[in-house]
């Protein structure tokens, strides 16, 4: 079982603006005021073409789909948090905080990807949970180590532990659990998504671990990282503000390793963090402020991994 893969799932936006119901509890969305909604959706598209472009520049496998303008699905451009891909041939569908983001779940788009030679076999739907108003908002509440069968979740109104538990169970994944914090008007809040603040690849993690503020937790998951032979690389909550915990490690052309990031991100990173980011494989950055300030979410949130087989 390999950690990264070659082939992601990305979708390009045709509404995309701030979402009133995420900006409840994702602290990271600003409303761009001097900017029409039509001009910040063509700059959203703008950064989300050139991303696909220079991921495909590095031989990552890229599958496009369209969002739709029947729905109003701002936030249609992070589908890694209503889907994930297995190894198995499996997918898991996850039940979502806000309300316009349960309509990005769409069936065409697992036809697309079965139309490019991918397997699908069976489908664990966790969506009911939404009756119930629990969340697990897929790889953004859960940082999954495929290699190791760990799941790293930081708990949040988004992500729910005994469902955590329960996918963990189901996929056979060891459940570390933990809160993250941010400093919010001076108050501690939980950040919304553990792909916020940490970042799991092949033989590194990228990680705030200052945002775990209890302790035994902290340990726990520096030990937990530390078991499984990972250099552990501090980022700071200043560094997790401009993105660079929002990171995501992919194969390009014959199955090199990159880490893949925002600009901001990679702006932020000191020099010694970025060179140890390179000892392990090589930096992909691109633009996406428009998409950053707006949705609240960067580069790791816009790539659904697939790790399904090929026909």
């Amino acid at each position: 079982m390999h950690q990264a893969t070659n082939s992601i799932l990305m979708i390009r936006p045709v509404n995309f603006r701030m979402n009133e119901q995420t900006a409840v509890n994702n602290y990271y969305q600003k409303v761009l005021k001097d900017l029409l909604p039509a001009t910040v959706n063509q700059k959203a598209q703008q950064e989300f073409d050139a991303f696909v472009e220079k991921l495909r520049s590095f031989g990552v496998e890229v599958v496009v789909v369209s969002d739709t303008k029947e729905l109003d699905t701002p936030d249609s451009i992070f589908p890694n948090n209503w889907v994930s891909f297995h190894a198995d041939a499996t997918v898991a569908m996850y039940p979502m905080f806000a309300v316009n983001r349960r309509l990005e779940r769409r069936e065409d788009i697992l036809e697309e990807l079965e139309k490019n030679g991918f397997l699908i076999e069976n489908i664990v739907d966790y969506t009911s949970a939404e009756d119930e108003q629990v969340y697990l908002e897929g790889t953004g509440s859960m940082i999954l180590d495929r290699e190791n069968k760990k799941a790293y979740c930081a708990l949040s109104p988004r992500a729910d532990e005994d469902l955590f538990i329960e996918f963990c169970e189901d996929f056979e994944y060891t459940p570390v659990i933990f809160t993250s914090y941010q400093t919010v008007e001076n108050k501690r809040e939980a950040i919304y998504h553990t792909n916020v603040m940490m970042c799991v690849a092949e033989t590194f993690a990228v990680v705030c671990l200052s945002s775990i503020d209890d302790k035994t937790e902290r340990k726990n998951v520096l030990k937990s990282l530390k078991e499984d032979k990972k250099q552990v690389i501090e980022i700071t909550e200043e560094q997790v503000n401009n993105f660079a915990g929002n990171m995501l490690q992919v194969k390009g052309a014959n199955d090199e390793l990159f880490l893949v990031m925002s600009q901001a991100a990679h702006d932020c990173l000191t020099q010694s963090q970025k060179s140890q980011i390179n000892r392990h494989c090589k930096i992909i950055s691109s633009s996406l402020d428009t998409i950053e300030a707006c949705g609240g979410g960067s580069a790791r949130c816009m790539m659904a991994e697939v790790f399904l087989p090929k026909n």
